[in-house]
């Protein structure tokens, strides 16, 4: 299919701030994280045609699924279908492995970006995966290990960093403490998640900042916050102020997370792309094709894209 020409848009008018980046770099997840929760099946082919038209809109990242259990996350259960499907495309395309069999049936299909997932409480992980925070981080050491050893990049999600649903807030000591572990055992990046969206502005600061003071670069961290009490983009300000030029979020705004029942959507692609357009901060994406594409995609899920930015802008094309 071909990508529908981008409708004439009303722009934020550009106002740069003093101490930001001039360039972000755009983790795109709605094509795994985004779906893994859907309660109807999404179609392969749909799949694919939704990651060709995230790539048609300027994203140069794009998590394209994940290797782990079909039992556990039926919705990519097609993995081995839908990767060779997109793999022709000119971007970074990710995939999640939970294990070392994950990370054997995403390197025969020749992924070169891979990520693992862990936890920064001992509850998640269980829920998650079944195993202590301990047990977990001695499961990815193989796996980050031979992914390096065959030259792939390696990137390592913590989910938790601010707050859980059983063991409400979550230490900052803690966070550092294991994400220390991942770069350790060889992550290349963390991405930090707020996975039930408590963070707020002054906590993002200050997890960033013991980070950086315990000798983590802040160019290793990119940040991935949910929206569940409308905190997304303010804590992504907070974190482009202390130097994070990474970036995750999820095209129209699409996913939670299936093991944290109060985990609501990511942080919209569109809606992120809007403030840094309005902040004159480069990310290279069209934000006329992006919401052409999730409002694609809203029609084949049966429901609005809950994005502000893309019912704003597809009401004003209509």
């Amino acid at each position: 299919m071909s990508i529908p020409d981008a409708p004439d848009l009303g722009l934020p008018m550009a106002v740069p701030a003093e101490g930001l980046p001039a360039r972000v770099r755009i983790h795109e997840v709605g094509a795994r994280d985004g779906l893994q929760n859907e309660k109807a099946t999404v179609p392969t082919a749909v799949k694919a045609e939704f990651v060709r038209r995230l790539a048609g809109t300027g994203l140069t990242t794009i998590e394209a699924t994940s290797f782990v259990h079909p039992r556990w996350v039926p919705q990519l259960a097609d993995a081995e279908e839908l990767y060779p499907a997109v793999s022709d495309l000119p971007v970074s395309l990710p995939v999640l492995v939970p294990n070392e069999r994950g990370l054997d049936r995403a390197l025969a299909l020749g992924a070169r970006r891979v990520a693992v997932f862990a936890s920064a409480t001992e509850s998640f992980a269980k829920a998650n995966l079944n195993r202590t925070v301990d047990e977990a981080l001695a499961m990815f050491e193989p796996v980050v290990a031979r992914a390096k050893a065959e030259g792939v990049h390696v990137r390592g999600y913590l989910s938790m960093c601010f707050g859980d649903p059983w063991e409400g807030a979550v230490p900052v000591a803690r966070v550092v403490e294991v994400c220390k572990a991942l770069l350790d055992m060889g992550c290349d990046e963390l991405s930090l998640g707020d996975t039930i969206g408590v963070a707020t502005p002054g906590h993002v600061t200050a997890l960033l900042s013991a980070l950086t003071g315990a000798d983590v670069p802040v160019s290793a961290l990119g940040v991935h916050f949910h929206d569940t009490y409308g905190q997304a983009l303010s804590n992504t300000l907070a974190a482009l102020q202390q130097g994070v030029t990474t970036v995750d979020a999820s095209a129209g705004g699409l996913g939670g997370c299936p093991y944290a029942k109060s985990a609501t959507g990511n942080l919209a692609t569109e809606d992120l792309v809007w403030m840094l357009r309005g902040l004159g901060i480069d990310t290279g994406v069209d934000l006329g094709r992006l919401v052409a594409t999730s409002v694609w995609m809203a029609a084949h899920l049966g429901r609005p894209s809950p994005s502000r930015t893309v019912r704003a802008l597809s009401h004003q094309e209509q």
